[in-house]
């Protein structure tokens, strides 16, 4: 029965479907193929197990999960920011990972309270400023981007963007309600443009002369440094990043992370996987490849993102990020964040 939903959920997804061996483990996963596919491939040649890969957009996954119920083929759901990894435990289909490799290789801030979900990489949300248009001096924190010296210079994404939302989660959980909302307002002010388009487009534009700084997560700009594409090396190399809030709580961060689904029929594989991807084997891969940080605190930057400086990160738990972002997204509304 379960290998042939699986089969039929990979059919839907468009991917590829082999024969399923004695040992395995199935994954929904938000991330894109590249990203994960050649880790998963290493633990399956250490293992064994095979691993069976369903590749989709976050929301979609979820609500699969949901409407497969107690029947869904998947024992693992791999997605990125806290907030969906917290909606994912809010529907009820995920459960408590037990392992205390998992628990010592990964700092508990970088995990839900109740284990329901743990980060596998980390991704930074920095300020981005054009080099010879912005003097770093006069950067600071997030709080004085809504500063009305930046009118006009701003370029960021829309507040239904999740790592927005996320971002001003952070900000709610040190400034309150009201100190959030006339920052968010103060933003708006300062908007280049009407917010559009992904992190990529806010980089690009600053490049293109269209707003002096953007806010974007640094993996993005790794992307655009590696590219095969001449035009977007040549954006990025326009843009430099800063650490803002250095001198009180730390730049915001978040996490792409993963979760047991609450369905699974193969949880102890599940859970040899998790370990696996938490090791330092698969985290160096992380910054290596996918120009993210680890959440491991015994693993180095790659080059590339050691040549950005080291930062202080916010410290906060990041099960905070989700429980807060329904308020994030009253204060977004209430200051006019398209």
């Amino acid at each position: 029965m379960i290998k042939g939903i699986l089969a039929s959920s990979l059919a839907l997804s468009g991917f590829g479907y082999t024969a399923v061996a004695d040992e395995e483990v199935n994954i929904y996963s938000a991330r894109k193929e590249q990203l994960i596919k050649p880790l998963l491939e290493t633990f399956q040649k250490k293992t064994g197990i095979k691993v069976n890969l369903v590749s989709g957009s976050a929301d979609a996954l979820l609500k699969r999960l949901q409407q497969e119920g107690r029947n869904s083929p998947a024992d693992i759901l791999i997605t990125t920011d806290a907030g969906r990894l917290h909606r994912a435990k809010e529907a009820g289909v995920t459960q408590t990972l037990v392992s205390k490799k998992v628990e010592m290789a990964i700092p508990a801030q970088y995990r839900d309270i109740d284990m329901q979900w743990v980060g596998l990489s980390l991704r930074a949300r920095p300020i981005m400023y054009v080099k010879g248009k912005v003097n770093p001096s006069e950067l600071s924190t997030y709080e004085d981007l809504a500063n009305p010296k930046w009118k006009g210079k701003i370029c960021i994404r829309s507040s239904s963007n999740i790592y927005n939302q996320s971002l001003v989660a952070s900000i709610l959980a040190t400034n309150g309600m009201d100190k959030t909302v006339e920052w968010a307002e103060g933003m708006v002010s300062n908007f280049a443009k009407p917010p559009r388009g992904g992190d990529r487009d806010q980089i690009k534009a600053a490049a293109a002369g269209q707003c002096d700084i953007a806010v974007a997560n640094t993996y993005y700009l790794a992307g655009m440094l590696r590219s095969s594409d001449a035009t977007q090396v040549a954006a990025a190399q326009k843009v430099a990043v800063f650490w803002p809030n250095q001198m009180n709580r730390g730049t915001h961060v978040n996490v792409s992370g993963i979760a047991v689904t609450k369905a699974s029929k193969n949880k102890d594989n599940a859970v040899k996987l998790i370990e696996f991807l938490s090791s330092k084997e698969a985290q160096i891969f992380y910054g290596d490849v996918n120009g993210e940080f680890s959440v491991r605190k015994d693993v180095e930057p790659s080059d590339l993102l050691k040549s950005w400086g080291s930062f202080k990160a916010d410290s906060i738990n990041l099960s905070k990020l989700g429980e807060g972002n329904r308020n994030a997204v009253i204060a977004l509304d209430k200051a006019g964040w398209k």
